[in-house]
C-alpha cells in the first residue's frame, strides 16, 4: 500500500504542482527516480501524449486504440491500477506471452480479481482501471478513496474479509503449477 501510496502522491505532484528533481543524497527510505530519460513535462492543462513506449503489461487501452494524442494522466491513472493489482494479487491483471493476444486483453479490459483482495480495494481497482479514460479516477480523487483511508490506520484489517491489503497471499502448492494465477 506504501508503494501505491507513493506512487499516486508523485504522480498528483508532478501533475498539478511541478516536476521533481532527485538527489543522490536521499535516504534509502525515500523513493528516487532512476532515469527522467522517457519523461514528459506536462505545462498546464493540457497533457495530450502521442509516444506509444513503455512496459506492455501496464499500457492503457487508449493508447493502444488512439492513432492521435491521448491523456498522460489518464493514462498513468490505469497504470497505478495495474501496479495496485500486481501488488495485491501478485500478478498482472492482463497477461500473455503474445504481444497482440495482451495488448486484446488490454482492450477488453476485462479482468478478475481474486476472492483474498477486500471490497475496498476491489473498488479502486476497478475505479482505476476502467476502459474509458474520463471514467477514470483522478490523483487527488485516489488519495480520497476509502481504501487509503482505511489501510493508512494503525493495525488495518479490512472488517468485512477479516484480511490485510498489506499481507502478500500465500501460496501452497506444487512450485511447476501456475494455474492458480490465473483466473
Amino acid at each position: 500500500m506504501v508503494y501505491i501510496w507513493i506512487a499516486v502522491l508523485a504522480h498528483d505532484y508532478c501533475c498539478y504542482f511541478s516536476p521533481v528533481a532527485s538527489s543522490p543524497a536521499l535516504p534509502r527510505t525515500q523513493l528516487r527516480l532512476e532515469s527522467l530519460e522517457d519523461t514528459h513535462i506536462i505545462k498546464g492543462e493540457d497533457d495530450a501524449l502521442s509516444d506509444k513506449h513503455g512496459c506492455p503489461a501496464y499500457v492503457s487501452p487508449e493508447i493502444l486504440n488512439t492513432t492521435g494524442t491521448y491523456s498522460g494522466k489518464s493514462a498513468d491513472v490505469w497504470s497505478l491500477g495495474v501496479m495496485l493489482y500486481t501488488l495485491l494479487v501478485g500478478r498482472y491483471p492482463f497477461h500473455d506471452s503474445d504481444p497482440s493476444t495482451l495488448f486484446s486483453k488490454i482492450r477488453r479490459g476485462q479482468f478478475c480479481i481474486p476472492d483474498h483482495v477486500s471490497p475496498k480495494a476491489r473498488c479502486l481497482i476497478r475505479s482505476l482501471l476502467r476502459r474509458e479514460p474520463s471514467e477514470r479516477l483522478t490523483a487527488p480523487e485516489i488519495l480520497l478513496h476509502p481504501w487509503f483511508e482505511a489501510v493508512l490506520e494503525p493495525g488495518y484489517t479490512d472488517q468485512e474479509t477479516g484480511t490485510s491489503d498489506q499481507i502478500v497471499p500465500e501460496y501452497h502448492g506444487d512450485s511447476d503449477d501456475i494455474s492458480s494465477f490465473f483466473c
